[in-house]
This record gives C-alpha cells, sequence and structure tokens, in this order.
C-alpha cells in the first residue's frame, strides 16, 4: 500500500505549491479534485495546463491514482443529469490524458440521494451508473462509487449490491471508511466486504455516530488506523491510502490546509509504521 493525499481539502491552493508541499513531506501520490471551486477545476485545464501538472507531477515523484470528480448520479431532473453525466464523462477523457504506467487513474464520484431513496430509485441509480460505466469502459477507465453517510448508497451491503447489479469492470468503489465508521459499523465488517471491491480509498478522522458525530484531521479523532492498515493488508488491498480533509474542518476558522497535511502525513506515516506495512 501507499500513501496518499487528496486535494478535496486545498480547494484554494495552487497546484505547484500543493505539490511541492506533499512531496516534500513525503506522500507517494496525490489524488486531484477537479470541481468548479478548485485551482485544478475540470473547465481551468487547458490541454497546456494538464501537460504541465502532469510533468510537475513527475518532476516530484508523485502518483495520481485517482481524480475527484463528485456528479450526483441522482438528480431526477433529465437536463441537469444530462449535464452531470457529460461533466463525468469529460473527467473521464482528463483520466485519459494523465495516463500513467499503470493506466489512467481513477475517477471518484458519489451518486447522491438518501437513504430512503434505496427502495424507490436503486433501478434509476444502476441504470445511470451503466450508462456511465459504458463510456468508462470504451475508455479503459474506472469509476469509483463512493458510499456516503446520507447518501443512497450508505452501507456496505447496498455498496456490493450496487457494484453486483451494475455488473460493470469498469465500476469499483472508493471505500471511504470513515462513513461507516459514524454509523457504528466496525472495521472488520466494512473492510471484508469492500477491500476487494475497492480500486482507491479516503480515510479521515471523526468523533460520535449519526447523528451526532464530526469528521476531523487524522490524529484528532477516535480512528485506529494501525488496525484498520492491518485489516487492508489482510483482506488484500494492495492501492493508496489517500487521505481526505472534509468539508467540516474546511470550515474552521482560520483554516490553514498546508498545515493539515502535514499533520495527516505525520499521523499517517506513523501509523504506516507502527502496523509494520511498508509503503511500495
Amino acid at each position: 500500500m501507499k500513501l496518499g493525499f487528496s486535494t478535496w481539502g486545498m480547494p484554494a491552493v495552487p497546484i505547484d505549491a500543493i505539490v511541492r508541499h506533499l512531496s516534500g513531506l513525503g506522500f507517494d501520490g496525490v489524488e486531484l479534485t477537479v470541481l468548479s471551486h478548485h485551482t485544478t477545476a475540470l473547465e481551468s485545464l487547458t490541454s497546456d495546463e494538464r501537460r504541465c501538472i502532469l510533468n510537475l507531477l513527475r518532476e516530484h515523484n508523485l502518483q495520481l491514482p485517482a481524480i475527484a470528480g463528485h456528479v450526483s448520479l441522482m438528480d431526477e431532473d433529465s437536463a441537469n443529469h444530462a449535464a452531470n453525466l457529460h461533466r463525468l464523462k469529460q473527467t473521464i477523457d482528463l483520466a485519459v490524458d494523465w495516463a500513467g504506467p499503470d493506466g489512467p487513474p481513477v475517477i471518484d464520484t458519489t451518486a447522491g440521494g438518501a437513504p430512503e431513496d434505496w427502495d424507490s430509485k436503486l433501478d434509476m441509480l444502476v441504470e445511470r451508473i451503466q450508462e456511465a460505466a459504458q463510456y468508462a469502459e470504451s475508455q479503459g477507465v474506472t469509476i469509483a462509487i463512493e458510499p456516503h453517510v446520507g447518501s443512497i448508497i450508505d452501507t456496505p451491503d447496498r455498496t456490493t449490491e450496487v457494484i453486483r447489479r451494475v455488473g460493470s469492470d469498469a465500476v469499483a468503489v472508493n471505500f471511504d471508511i470513515s462513513h461507516f465508521n459514524v454509523m457504528g459499523i466496525g472495521i472488520e465488517e466494512s473492510v471484508s466486504k469492500l477491500a476487494p471491491l475497492a480500486r482507491h480509498t479516503h480515510v479521515k478522522d471523526e468523533r460520535g455516530v449519526v447523528p451526532d458525530f464530526e469528521f476531523l484531521v487524522p490524529g484528532e479523532g477516535e480512528f485506529d488506523y494501525v488496525a484498520y492498515l492491518k485489516s487492508m493488508q489482510r483482506h488484500g488491498y494492495t492501492g493508496f491510502i489517500t487521505a481526505e480533509i472534509s468539508n467540516m474542518v474546511q470550515r474552521r476558522t482560520p483554516y490553514y490546509p498546508l498545515a493539515v497535511a502535514t499533520q495527516t502525513y505525520e499521523v499517517l506515516a506513523q501509523a504506516f509504521n507502527d502496523a509494520g506495512i511498508e509503503r511500495n
């Protein structure tokens, strides 16, 4: 396994500053977020800018395991859904442009919706994921769906059911265990079910259980990273463990994203050491 950091928590930081800082800390890779309020927004990425970013990553020996390109797949307005699907396809094209020796980075996205939509809207969700997957498969790209507390896909069992019903090799899981932790689901239960389906991960820290919970910076909460890493290794996961800083943390005043990245690296690198797991 390797250690990464998502730029989800750095929306206003220029990409060159991000890359220099993460590389200097010792991270192995970075997930780039291309939402419209980020400095690496999809809309701003000209051909020249895409080449510059790729060269910047190579210069600083940072891998690119994933792109965060979240769109809702549950919008019932047909025009809005068409726009979301178009954006997702554009993000898939970006992954092709940024392909490395191991192929294109995966595209992380949440599904949207709400838990109570499960019975009435599951068929729609599956059809829409299949629609996106058809394009992703034609481009050799994997879409990694992220289960999320409060969304239509909010438990390990619902996640495995969606993946089974979609039935596409171009669709996998972006496994953010924090969403299950705050629902009181244990590490071993969620890892045993989702590590085999995961192509990418997120970790953060947290305290409490739904509805009284908060997401935190690694090291501030209750999460046992050592037990988690050992469980992921035991269940055969070999990819990136990527830290993500939640919107809850970003709303703090003041909020220092580079300092948060530093603390995150220190906590997670130590957890790898304590777990006896080499990053390779």
